[in-house]
């Protein structure tokens, strides 16, 4: 669920993991769970992460340099694991959208686990962690009876490794492309919301039409690229 405001809510440099390992059946990710208790995403299974210090800052202020210490500093302290600078593949970078209660600008980073570190949570803003494919993840996250909560750029992240067999070839997708930045407006849908990204065909109109209600084009030819937040249900589309 995504907490709104009418407040002008400052936007917090933030960083992301996403800590992945090969395994028996294929690749596997991991999702550490913030706990019930926790006031922001509370419940919420994401990947290990947090705001950018003021000491993650180099010398020269780099924001991008920062967001690399943040990740390094977050998945030791969320996960109990040692990760390296050169272990980072810049995967993607989501802004909350406007109007949210809390806004971010994260980086995500690609990380693969080279070796047999065990994953430690401190139990108390992480309650729990699970290794789990991405397919996987991705269908108890559609089963309503399942208590996988995902936020957007979790289950979007997940989407982009569902197909990938192992961490050499997640690795190869993930550079052979250039990064995506997610900007979200938030708009009104039927039953929900729907997040508009850039790409979306509504995109630019939606800064021009608050409270309009954006439903599923039926026009195949239109370029779509937004997702639905629907009775907490996820659907992505991504059509150019």
């Amino acid at each position: 669920m995504i907490e709104t405001s009418d407040k002008v809510e400052p936007v917090y440099p933030s960083a992301t993991v996403v800590l992945v390992r090969d395994a028996a059946d294929g690749l596997e990710v991991l999702l550490v769970q913030r706990a019930n208790a926790v006031q922001h995403m509370g419940g919420m299974w994401v990947f290990p992460g947090g705001k950018v210090d003021e000491a993650d800052y180099p010398q020269d202020r780099d924001p991008y340099g920062a967001a690399v210490n943040a990740a390094i500093r977050e998945t030791m302290e969320e996960a109990g694991v040692t990760v390296s600078a050169d272990q980072l593949v810049f995967l993607s970078h989501w802004t909350t959208p406007e109007g949210a209660r809390k806004r971010f600008a994260t980086w995500f980073f690609l990380t693969i686990l080279e070796d047999d570190q065990s994953v430690a949570v401190d139990g108390g803003e992480i309650a729990r962690h699970r290794w789990v494919s991405p397919a996987q993840a991705l269908r108890e996250c559609a089963d309503a009876a399942h208590p996988l909560r995902l936020m957007p750029p979790t289950y979007v992240s997940l989407l982009e490794l569902q197909d990938c067999r192992d961490c050499d070839q997640a690795r190869r997708q993930c550079t052979a492309s250039s990064p995506l930045h997610y900007a979200p407006r938030m708009v009104a849908a039927e039953g929900g919301i729907c997040f508009l990204y850039a790409g979306d065909v509504d995109y630019d109109a939606a800064l021009q039409e608050e409270g309009v209600e954006h439903k599923r084009l039926q026009d195949a030819d239109a370029p779509q690229h937004r997702l639905y937040m629907v009775n907490d249900t996820l659907e992505y589309i991504r059509r150019v």
